[in-house]
């Protein structure tokens, strides 16, 4: 039976370590880094378009205002690699639901990317294996991988080289929103200017952190969460250094800013504790907004088809 089209279900993620080495000659880092996919997600669906309408985006949900719908848009750039690649022809419909964190550092470009690769892989019965798609996938950009494979993984290299981790249990987050956002590279550019002239060497994943998510020790893994971004992301938004001191004041396992935030990630015992700390949050005038999410969860996958 033909389909119309499909809709792809993509979650974001949070980084439970990223180390970041130095700048290598050719402008990038080298990082290690845990990703665990989190139950917050953004729905893509994707429809062979009118003839002649080319590859055309559409938006609606809670994090849509302020996302483009042209090139500069990653999930745009996904349907042009596929119709590069593939004999599917070049008019593409792609509407975004949005409910992850815009420039929150918590993937949410990727994971549109990563719904887009999977739609068109389905909606034209391309029958690529995970494998292929995490490939294409790389070309696009260092999360979009993980967003594909959810779960919790190791990414190595860019972030792109993804190896899954043998974990146990389910984790409850509590996720202090901003309400501007942050840019990657100004992220990383001043994570340069703050360890000039350090030795910086090679990132390595923690032993520690891969324990604790052996065991499913949600206490041992909230110590170990680490983030080299971390500085610098506070250095540019300083106020992120208050949303850390009472997220921990208030009972949470451990804090991080998630990748290269400004979202900060706290990690907390159960769903009750969860609640507590969102309303501690958010009466504390600290954060723009609030969510609860749980982790793992599954990577970008079709929920519906048309």
């Amino acid at each position: 039976m033909k389909i119309n089209g499909v809709v792809v279900r993509v979650p974001g993620k949070i980084n439970l370590q990223l180390g970041v080495g130095p700048l290598d000659p050719n402008g990038y880092h080298e990082v290690t880094t845990v990703f665990q996919a989190i139950s917050l997600f953004d729905d893509v669906k994707v429809k062979v378009g009118e003839a002649g309408s080319g590859i055309a985006i559409t938006l609606s949900g809670s994090t849509a205002p302020g996302v483009p719908v042209d090139d500069s848009n990653l999930a745009h750039r996904a349907a042009q690699i596929m119709i590069e690649r593939y004999d599917i022809g070049s008019d593409i419909e792609i509407h975004l639901k949005k409910e992850i964190p815009v420039a929150g550092g918590m993937a949410g470009g990727s994971a549109d990317a990563a719904g887009v690769l999977v739609g068109i892989d389905a909606l034209f019965d391309l029958g690529l294996s995970r494998d292929v798609m995490e490939r294409i996938a790389a070309e696009l950009g260092s999360d979009v991988p993980f967003s594909i494979s959810g779960g919790i993984a190791i990414g190595r290299g860019r972030g792109d080289q993804i190896t899954p981790v043998l974990s146990r249990g389910s984790y409850h987050w509590v996720l202090a929103l901003s309400g501007h956002g942050l840019s990657t590279p100004a992220v990383y550019n001043e994570c340069d200017r703050l360890r000039e002239g350090l030795s910086i060497s090679r990132p390595q994943i923690s032993d520690l952190m891969m324990q604790s998510l052996r065991a499913g020790d949600s206490k041992a893994v909230g110590k170990s969460l680490s983030n080299d971004l971390q500085p610098a992301a506070c250095s540019l938004r300083p106020a992120l250094r208050l949303v850390l001191d009472v997220g921990l004041e208030y009972g949470a396992l451990g804090g991080i800013v998630s990748g290269s935030g400004p979202t900060v990630a706290f990690l907390v015992e159960d769903e009750e504790k969860a609640l507590d700390l969102t309303v501690a949050l958010s009466a504390s005038g600290v954060v723009a907004g609030v969510i609860r999410a749980t982790g793992p969860t599954h990577g970008a996958r079709v929920i519906e088809t048309l």
